[in-house]
């Protein structure tokens, strides 16, 4: 109101001088209102030592195995992750408040639990899990096994197989995944301050845990985190009640052919997963309807057609694993999907990566946030703006830390890796450790930019061209190592940034951000492989299609390697003609996503999220799109609750349904078998089984 008067006055000097002074109140009035940082004006920002608490470091270690486990449960089915920094978020803030409320009841509590604590917590857990993924445990490091190996029928000789063991996979995830953390940290200034990045995970994440530490925040999250217990308990119980029914292959409700047996042997039923339908309500809907269309597309209409063939384009006597058959369309088309979306996101983002740096630079130093001491301060810096960039300045990672440490990593990357991986040549890691950099600071530019990080396709351009460099000897285990060393590297410098996003927004210091990635990424080298060790010796069929953990992407990341060795020769009839077709198609698509805009975009499938199913099947995609029906309707009957509390409740029955896996792979350990096995038939098979039951009676 002060300034809408001041606008009907007379412009004299004197007037103008008196609005530009309202204005500036009312500026400062409207900050007061919206500024987040006000409201923990009165509080004291910890020193960098304080954030990082033994609680914190046990809390960080429990969330870390739990979500490990799920994410490698995920890894070994789909291979879909959804973001589950809501769910660590908020298990991170109700474990530390039970601490912190149990010492105060007994007088012994000495530091109160503070946000910069919480995004201490938040980044160690994300580091720890996060090697779950980029470790390749569902993907390049399993894809170089026997058992994967002998799927593919190519290059399934000794030099181009390492069989998984706990060692040596302990030694490459230390070896490989602490250089992406050096290898950007002298830029995080530029990244962060200089030029804004928005980094939305990163964002979302710091305002998550600024809302938990505010009155009316911290009363909605004890509601979110008595939510998610509920939904929690729940799926395990649900999870440890299927289990009952599974005395066999092929029994439990995971067989059940709820849409007919017809549609069942097309991969087409609900498996009353509670996993992927908490994964439905956490993915766009989007994604989910992307994922069934490419399963109707590829299940319902392609390999139906191809498989007519048969005897045609292929021998009718070919094995159904052979990639010389259908399997080999399948594989294939979807792998000509995938690397068609990941060319054309990986040319977009370094298209919009270079545009801007240049724009930026262009533009010189005086129009960045942080200008040089002779120059003032810019007029519209907030007060938020200016206490964060107090604090991030303030302990600074000294640059001969990153630099140092970034060479020494290498030195004995080069000196070990080719222990591990004969095939992988010194040089060939040097190589990459020149280039990782720029690929890293790529990444982590246009992840800031789109939220977009482009790890896995780094790592699948390092399969073929080391791959091809080796050659015939041992070329396809040395691409796929390649792959791990090149995917963890950019996948770290970029999840770094984002932390420090995340760092900068809560006040939490640098230095401690820079510390906990590297605890959480130690915790990650160890907890990652047991993790996948225990799964490997608990179930005896995974990574074979059609058990419960068919680990998709081995095989495709296997196939890769074969194709960057021995190139399109091996492919059956028609199969690299329709991979050109889909690797086109996947191109176009995302064209038209971006020409028409976002309004109609929305319509439009992501090529990337159609070519999932294309290997593995519809069924997961049917449980992820009733997640997606779920919350459709409950936005419809209650959109603020469904808002506030639907994160909550998918990452209950994420955690409840991952977590039943731990008990599962013991009783499996242990040999004790479920007890009863719950069958499907048809009318013709179960009077056959009928008969057949009568005759030994």
């Amino acid at each position: 109101m002060a300034s809408e008067e001041v606008e009907m006055q007379s412009v004299g000097k004197e007037e103008k001088l008196r609005r530009r002074r309202k204005e500036k109140e009312g500026e400062a009035e409207q900050e007061e209102e919206v500024s987040v940082e006000r409201a923990f004006e009165g509080q004291r920002v910890p020193p960098w030592r304080e954030q990082l608490t033994f609680r914190a470091l046990v809390v960080s270690f429990l969330l870390s195995v739990m979500f490990s486990v799920i994410v490698m449960k995920l890894n070994l089915t789909t291979g879909i992750i959804p973001s589950l920094n809501v769910a660590a978020g908020l298990l991170g803030f109700f474990f530390v408040k039970m601490w912190t409320k149990a010492l105060e009841q007994t007088g012994l509590l000495r530091t109160p639990f503070t946000r910069q604590e919480n995004t201490v917590i938040q980044t160690c857990v994300v580091a720890a899990y996060g090697l779950a993924f980029s470790g390749g445990f569902g993907s390049y490091l399993f894809g170089m096994s026997s058992k994967i190996a002998a799927q593919a029928t190519e290059a399934n000789d000794p030099q181009n197989i390492k069989d998984p063991s706990l060692g040596w996979m302990i030694g490459f995830m230390f070896v490989v995944s602490f250089l992406g953390l050096f290898s950007l940290t002298p830029l995080r200034k530029i990244m962060i301050i200089d030029y804004k990045l928005i980094y939305p995970s990163g964002t979302a994440t710091a305002y998550l845990i600024n809302g938990f530490h505010t009155l009316n925040g911290e009363k909605l999250a004890k509601k979110q985190v008595w939510m998610l217990g509920k939904c929690f308990i729940g799926s395990f119980f649900w999870g440890f009640f299927q289990w009952f029914y599974t005395a066999s292959d092929g029994c439990g409700f995971v067989s059940f052919p709820t849409l007919g047996l017809k549609a069942f042997d097309h991969r087409f039923y609900f498996d009353f997963s509670a996993t992927y339908v908490g994964v439905g309500m956490i993915c766009p809907y989007l994604v989910n309807v992307s994922v069934l269309l490419g399963g109707i597309l590829s299940w319902g209409i392609m390999w139906p057609l191809i498989n007519n063939q048969k005897g045609h384009w292929y021998p009718a006597d070919t094995p159904d694993s052979s990639l010389h058959g259908l399997n080999g369309y399948k594989v294939f088309i979807g792998i000509a999907m995938i690397l068609g979306d990941g060319l054309y996101n990986f040319v977009k983002v370094l298209h919009r990566t270079i545009s801007t740096f240049v724009s930026a630079m262009r533009k010189g130093p005086s129009t960045l946030p942080v200008t040089d001491d002779d120059s003032p301060p810019p007029a519209l810096a907030s007060y938020d703006d200016e206490k964060r960039t107090e604090v991030f300045l303030k302990d600074q990672i000294p640059q001969w830390v990153a630099y140092a440490g970034y060479v020494a990593v290498a030195i004995i990357s080069i000196i070990v890796l080719p222990h591990i991986f004969p095939p992988l040549k010194w040089y060939f890691i040097f190589v990459a450790y020149i280039f990782a950099p720029v690929l890293a600071f790529c990444n982590a530019y246009g992840c800031g930019l789109t939220d977009w990080s482009l790890a896995s396709t780094y790592g699948k351009l390092a399969i073929f061209v080391i791959g091809a460099w080796a050659g015939s000897q041992g070329g396809v285990l040395a691409g796929l190592a390649a792959c791990g060393v090149m995917m963890s590297i950019v996948s770290t410098a970029s999840d770094l940034m984002q932390d420090f996003k995340t760092g900068y927004l809560t006040l939490a210091s640098p230095r401690s951000m820079f510390v906990s990635q590297i605890i959480g990424t130690a915790m990650g080298c160890v907890i990652a492989p047991s993790v996948f060790w225990l799964f490997f010796k608990a179930f005896k069929d995974i990574g074979t299609e059609g058990s419960q953990y068919p680990a998709p992407y081995a095989i495709i990341y296997r196939n890769m390697a074969i194709l960057g060795v021995d190139g399109f020769g091996s492919l059956p009839k028609h199969c690299l003609t329709l991979c050109y077709v889909f690797f086109a198609l996947a191109i176009v698509i995302n064209l038209i996503r971006d020409l028409v805009g976002p309004r109609i975009a929305r319509f439009i499938p992501i090529p990337m999220a159609m070519a999932i199913p294309f290997y593995i099947g519809s069924y997961f995609a049917i449980d992820m799109f009733i997640g997606s029906v779920i919350l459709f309707v409950w936005e419809k009957i209650n959109k603020p609750k469904a808002d506030s509390f639907a994160p909550a409740v998918a990452s209950g029955i994420i955690c409840g349904d991952g977590i039943w896996t731990l008990p599962q792979a013991v009783l499996a350990l242990a040999q004790v078998k479920p007890p009863i096995c719950m069958k499907f038939l048809s009318r013709k098979m179960n009077a056959q089984v009928d008969d057949f039951i009568s005759t030994l009676s």
